[in-house]
């Protein structure tokens, strides 16, 4: 919950307290712990100035009743508030479960748009929303803004300039606890901001853009540590887990997911001396068992991802989901889903919950798959598809060979949701295959190390860029429906107490289901694709749902690119009166003595390609669900116009149209003149 003093809760209950001089606190609760201090010593800190005898002992009430029964806290505990939504999967546990319940089946139609806030800094947006109290939060790849979560206004936004070069521009989220908000950054720095005005505390350096390593995944905070992973498999990064003292930003320990010579582990890696590996990319955030102090660490693909024989053996621990000590950074155990990947397979958020009391752990992979296992055995309880799947799958060939799911299908980022009550688990997924051909590159660090090339696949059998959302049963994992959506499921899943599923498509419709039948029940269509968080929480006794959109990454499953926008909507709103906030964009480039290039007009266009095109083309243009753009000319390229024309009129049906809305004219030439140093 929000970090509040005991005398403003008091106002609440008591407006005749207003009298009191000064309108001072109660208490100010300064423990990081949010341990209650003795009733004497609260008391020390009361001020009864001008307070009549009987306004006196109010407080005195109000005090004691407080401090015995009121759950306010300035860090956030792992049972937040359930009006709250206190971390990005919502708990530690992460089943994104609301237990509202205003929005029902029976009043979802009534639905209508409160505000919106549109945030600038477009390109990839993935970021799950953070609402404690009468505060949200929400990064883009550069701000971290708080806003009115019931309004949309803003109160303080944060712009974060690169320091050096950034590997991927993307970020999933925040954490908030004792009045501080954390984040990572493209070019691998940790942040702690001041929760109320947005101040950056303290900033550390702990990964090295320059090979590939960078922070994207929504951290986690818990008894003063700060836990986030370093994200860059697909850049042959050695991927480690990271904790930081959340007042300092010291590293307090850390765990090496790719072990290093004499590591338990470190025998799974056979590469010939000299072979570049890698991999384990931490990219979405964790859970939490409070009780045992285990976190649930999700990992990615080993690399180069698609030449397994450069890496024999099983390549511990990616593709798994690692369980470490959460005080400690010991392992304590792991689930190796997929051995020797050869795919670019990758594990999705975990969440943990209990069926009569017996503890289960249930994750996706990109594979396609929802696991539950038995987390006192480790045993595998059920693997069910929730996508197509090809089994058994092919290697990679120089010929090229078609998989599915492929390599950007299956289950992405966010992983499984659980509705307690009725013991489902809902989950998201991307139907798409791919041709993989395998294309030996040298390894230059700091770039992308697939050691293939993929391409959409044209074999009739394939729909490129549908979707699903399912539910299972939570123990065994047997379908109990199956919801069939025109385009991919990337965004999170949520499940309420009011019977009902909420996400989102990359074709930028908000979906809400009957979690009994998966009847679509309502949907709201915006000009962006919905990647991130969809949330609901409670401001004044009134319910909000808040979904993003506006992401351009995961194409080519969209042809409209919207700017990053958070809607708002509540029931019997008046859209027509609907409020639209739009945040200030920082477009001056990084300062001057950072390691990025000088020259103006090539940054803002590098800048511009590594928002809204790198998802699809690489990172340096080498290719992937698009055609490579490195080193081509009119003459080899399928589109031989000039690059400005293709990209403001493109011919492709699965090119986003970024002109005139998300780039102008200006911006078009300054992301030529970038494409034309890729030559």
């Amino acid at each position: 919950m929000a970090r509040r003093s005991l005398f403003a809760i008091a106002e609440d209950s008591f407006p005749s307290l207003d009298h009191c001089s000064g309108k001072v606190a109660l208490l100010d609760f300064q423990s990081s712990h949010a341990r209650w201090p003795s009733f004497l010593g609260m008391m020390r800190h009361i001020k009864k100035s001008r307070c009549s005898a009987r306004r006196w002992a109010t407080v005195c009430r109000t005090a004691i009743s407080l401090a015995v029964a009121c759950t306010v806290s300035i860090s956030y505990a792992g049972t937040p508030a359930a009006g709250d939504w206190a971390a990005y999967n919502k708990t530690y546990t992460g089943e994104r479960y609301s237990s509202l319940a205003q929005i029902d089946k029976s009043s979802v139609a009534r639905l209508g748009r409160v505000c919106q806030a549109k945030l600038g800094d477009a390109g990839t947006f993935q970021s799950g929303p953070v609402v404690i109290g009468n505060r949200m939060y929400v990064t883009t790849t550069h701000t971290t803004v708080a806003l009115d979560p019931a309004t949309c206004e803003i109160v303080w936004q944060h712009v974060y300039k690169p320091e050096e070069n950034e590997v991927y521009q993307v970020n999933r989220g925040v954490a908030v606890s004792d009045d501080r908000v954390f984040r990572g950054t493209a070019d691998g720095r940790v942040l702690a901001l001041d929760a109320k005005t947005g101040k950056e505390l303290w900033r550390v350096k702990a990964a090295n853009p320059l090979v590939g390593e960078f922070f994207d995944a929504a951290p986690l905070v818990w008894n003063r540590l700060l836990f986030l992973g370093t994200s860059g498999g697909d850049w042959a990064i050695r991927s480690r887990m990271y904790a930081f003292d959340t007042v300092t930003g010291a590293e307090k320990w850390r765990f090496n997911v790719v072990p290093l010579a004499g590591e338990e582990g470190s025998e799974t890696w056979q590469a010939k001396p000299g072979t570049v590996y890698g991999g384990g990319g931490i990219w979405t955030s964790f859970a939490l068992d409070e009780q045992t102090g285990e976190l649930f660490v999700p990992t990615a693909n080993p690399s180069p991802s698609f030449i397994p024989e450069d890496r024999p053996g099983n390549n511990l621990y990616t593709d798994s989901i690692l369980v470490l000590d959460a005080k400690t950074g010991k392992r304590r155990w792991h689930f190796q889903h997929t051995p020797a990947d050869a795919l670019d397979n990758g594990t999705t958020a975990p969440a943990l919950y209990d069926i009569d009391g017996k503890p289960r752990l249930a994750f996706g992979t990109k594979g396609g798959y929802v696991y539950v296992l038995d987390r006192n055995t480790h045993s595998v309880l059920a693997r069910t598809a929730v996508t197509t799947v090809m089994e058994p799958l092919p290697k990679p060939s120089t010929s090229g060979v078609r998989v599915c799911p492929g390599f950007v299908g299956g289950m992405e980022w966010n992983g499984p949701a659980l509705d307690p009550t009725s013991r489902t688990l809902f989950a998201g997924s991307v139907d798409l295959c791919n041709v993989v051909r395998k294309a030996r590159e040298p390894y230059v660090p700091g770039r992308l190390y697939h050691g293939t090339m993929a391409e959409l696949s044209t074999d009739p059998r394939d729909f490129a860029g549908r979707g699903w959302i399912v539910a299972l049963d939570a123990e065994n994992g047997a379908v109990k429906w199956r919801y069939a959506s025109d385009s991919p499921v990337v965004a999170a899943v949520t499940p309420t107490a009011g019977g009902l599923v909420l996400s989102g498509t990359v074709a930028g419709v908000f979906l809400a289901l009957d979690a009994q039948t998966g009847k679509e029940l309502f949907r709201d269509a915006t000009d962006g694709a919905i990647g991130g968080g969809v949330v609901t929480y409670l401001q004044s006794n009134r319910q909000y749902i808040a979904y993003m959109s506006g992401n351009v990454s995961r194409g080519p499953f969209f042809s409209v690119v919207g700017e990053p926008t958070i809607t708002v909507l509540a029931l019997d709103a008046q859209s027509r009166a609907m409020r639209t906030t739009h945040v200030p964009v920082d477009a001056t480039p990084a300062p001057q003595g950072s390691l990025l290039s000088s020259h103006y007009r090539t940054y803002v266009g590098q800048k511009i390609y590594l928002q809204m095109c790198a998802s699809c083309h690489g990172g340096e243009g080498q290719g992937g669900t698009g055609p490579a753009l490195k080193g081509t000319t009119a003459k080899t390229r399928r589109d031989p116009r000039p690059l400005a024309d293709i990209i403001k009129t493109p011919r492709s049906a699965v090119m986003p149209r970024f002109y005139p809305k998300a780039l102008g004219d200006d911006e078009v030439r300054q992301l030529v003149e970038y494409l034309d140093t890729l030559k």
